[in-house]
């Protein structure tokens, strides 16, 4: 999936010579975090965040600082002179799979959407936009139960999982299959629209497959602590 399909379009932004005070006021009135700051030709030339105002502003909560003074100060102050310039952003045509992997690596909450011939922001897409579209994509939004089953990485073994399922005319939410630490074998993980999956366990074991329990196996990642 696109993040074109996923992105929030309708952007609120900011031009760089509004005051913090402005942007404070503009986060708080429309829920937003971010504040992409462009140009007369919405071109991108930067962001701000809740996180730039409230670094810029520490000092109004010391007590022995002068109010007056530092208000003066505050007022003086405008977007250019706290916005991040130096954006990383992608494009439309970036899948969401691109985007999470750039979250993770940049710990970043939000990219701008931007058109790489023209630069001009077509969209913003944060980690709440993911994850509403990944709960859509897995079908978890619907009552069900998560599967875990450990398969040989070899042709037919996913077949036959969906073969034994479909016989049970249970629908399937989704399927995903990971990486195992075991070399030659893989987790499938099906999210069933059914919470009556016992029979379907029992099924799949007698087919020779090992079933996982998900949160054992996730947990299973952390280094173990020594006792």
């Amino acid at each position: 999936m696109f993040i074109n399909k996923s992105m929030c379009k309708n952007v609120v932004t900011i031009d760089k010579e509004a005051g913090i005070f402005r942007a404070r006021e503009m986060m708080m009135e429309h829920r937003v975090r971010h504040l992409p700051v462009v140009d007369a030709d919405n071109k991108l030339i930067g962001m701000v965040t809740d996180r730039d105002v409230r670094s810029a502003m520490p000092s109004l909560f010391i007590e022995t600082c002068d109010i007056g003074e530092e208000k003066e100060r505050l007022e003086k102050l405008r977007v250019e002179d706290i916005m991040t310039r130096n954006l990383i952003t992608i494009s439309p045509t970036y899948t969401l799979q691109d985007a999470l992997l750039l979250m993770q690596k940049h710990r970043v909450g939000a990219f701008p959407v931007v058109d790489e011939e023209s630069n001009k922001l077509k969209g913003i897409i944060s980690v709440r936009d993911l994850m509403r579209s990944f709960i859509n994509v897995l079908g978890i939004r619907e009552p069900g139960t998560l599967i875990g089953v450990l398969v040989e990485n070899k042709q037919g073994q996913m077949k036959k999982i969906i073969d034994a399922i479909t016989e049970e005319k249970i629908s399937f939410g989704s399927v995903l299959v990971s990486r195992y630490w075991d070399e030659g074998k893989r987790a499938v993980f099906t999210y069933l629209l059914t919470n009556t999956v016992a029979p379907m366990k029992r099924k799949l074991e007698k087919l020779g497959f090992e079933i996982l329990d998900p949160m054992e196996w996730y947990l299973d990642q952390f280094p173990k602590k020594d006792e």
